[in-house]
């Protein structure tokens, strides 16, 4: 199969595959991190958890990323980006061994959140340049092939991270704390495997500059401005709009999100304990549809556009997903997050190649960035949303029919793009 020997091709281009072990060690420590979170978080069985507590936890810990994106790409385009990976991913791992203690002191839950915050901070710093970096290491022809493997491969392994999360837990008497410290080990991997890459290797083109923290501050808002234009100008204007929809397309998912944490936490399980292993499958289960992305959107994206694939993602979900999220029964949910995981994958593979298509390398980073900004907003409103909407037992067919109507208007504006 030509997607079989393309990926050999890859794998067999060294800086390509020590960059995809950095991605795949640093998304695996996510998913530990993550799920260790939401263990201590949503399912503690001291905790009375609410869609509006879960909400205010994702505000807290994402809405940040607006402040935090623009300088992350500001400086990506002028600091070395394997450095970047390698002091980025240390932080994490002393800033994640800090949190494990916080857990076993049963700090205030306002600290705890402020670590939990340090940490998904850096996280935007690597996840930006880890996007921006790729074709750096692997040339035009097989780009999309890239973009379907090494973010995919990232998602699999966060979602691993988080199934050997629940082991760990198993073993070590439910402590989230052991689990928070296994995943500061593979940040701390990471941050070894980085150095395998030259230092000059990932860019940016021109000559490094280290400017102070007031230069900085400075030229942000311009740069940033400089960016959006950048992508405003009739050549990228499809970049424009594949961020827009897949703005929109991370909006419906994290409103499912919210929904899937009640509907795990107080209507298809008896116990926290049942709830949390529940919410365990459906992960692995959606991750199994990221795997059916990678394997089917070179393929689609080939032959119909990386812009109609999106089309088809968002006309699919809109059909799908109220078919299967309105029984709120445990074997169709299982089904729609095989379903949402394919076709949410699908579309950022779509989405990343157009944009790194054409988006000058001197802009990615920033661009990159402000792509973080918008999926972090789209989030955080999206679980706002959901605590409005959501009664007790997230039992909600107004939100599931929400989501269904804005999967359907994606698809019809994409769609009359395309044709334009």
């Amino acid at each position: 199969m030509p997607v079989v020997r393309d990926l050999r091709v890859l794998l067999r281009l060294r800086n390509f595959r020590r960059l995809l072990y950095v991605r795949l060690l640093s998304q695996g420590a996510d998913g530990v991190y993550q799920v260790a979170l939401a263990a201590y978080v949503v399912f503690s069985p001291e905790k009375q958890t609410s869609a509006t507590a879960i909400a205010s936890a994702m505000a807290v810990l994402l809405l940040p990323y607006s402040l935090v994106g623009p300088f992350a790409g500001v400086l990506l385009d002028r600091w070395r980006r394997r450095q970047v990976f390698v002091y980025g991913n240390a932080l994490r791992a002393a800033l994640a061994a800090a949190t494990a203690v916080l857990m076993v002191a049963h700090v205030p839950d306002w600290l705890f959140f402020a670590s939990a915050l340090c940490v998904t901070a850096v996280n935007r710093f690597v996840l930006a340049g880890l996007s921006a970096v790729l074709p750096r290491v692997v040339d035009a022809g097989r780009l999309v092939l890239a973009n379907s493997l090494s973010p995919t491969a990232g998602t699999l392994a966060a979602t691993a991270g988080g199934g050997l999360a629940f082991l760990v837990r198993l073993v070590v008497s439910d402590s989230d704390a052991a689990v928070v410290l296994l995943g500061a080990f593979l940040y701390l991997c990471a941050a070894l495997m980085s150095l395998s890459l030259a230092p000059a290797l990932l860019g940016p083109d021109r000559e490094a500059v280290r400017p102070q923290l007031r230069t900085v501050l400075a030229v942000t808002a311009r740069e940033l401005f400089a960016a959006v234009r950048h992508l405003a100008s009739p050549r990228r204007r499809e970049a424009a709009w594949a961020l827009a929809a897949m703005t929109l397309m991370r909006f419906c998912y994290g409103a499912l999100l919210v929904l899937l944490l009640m509907l795990c936490r107080y209507h298809l399980a008896s116990t926290p304990e049942d709830g949390l292993r529940l919410l365990g499958l459906a992960v692995a289960v959606s991750g199994a549809g990221f795997f059916a992305a990678a394997v089917v959107t070179p393929w689609a994206a080939g032959r119909l556009g990386p812009g109609w694939w999106i089309v088809v993602c968002a006309a699919s979900a809109a059909v799908l997903e109220p078919a299967l999220g309105l029984p709120f029964a445990t074997g169709p949910l299982l089904v729609a997050a095989f379903v949402l995981g394919l076709i949410t994958q699908g579309a950022k593979i779509s989405t990343d190649t157009i944009v790194q298509a054409c988006v000058e390398d001197g802009f990615r980073g920033r661009v990159f960035s402000v792509y973080d900004v918008l999926f972090n907003v789209a989030f955080v409103g999206a679980a706002g949303l959901a605590a409005l909407m959501l009664p007790p037992d997230g039992r909600s067919a107004a939100l599931v029919v929400t989501v269904a109507l804005v999967y359907g208007a994606v698809a019809a504006t994409m769609a009359r793009f395309a044709l334009r």
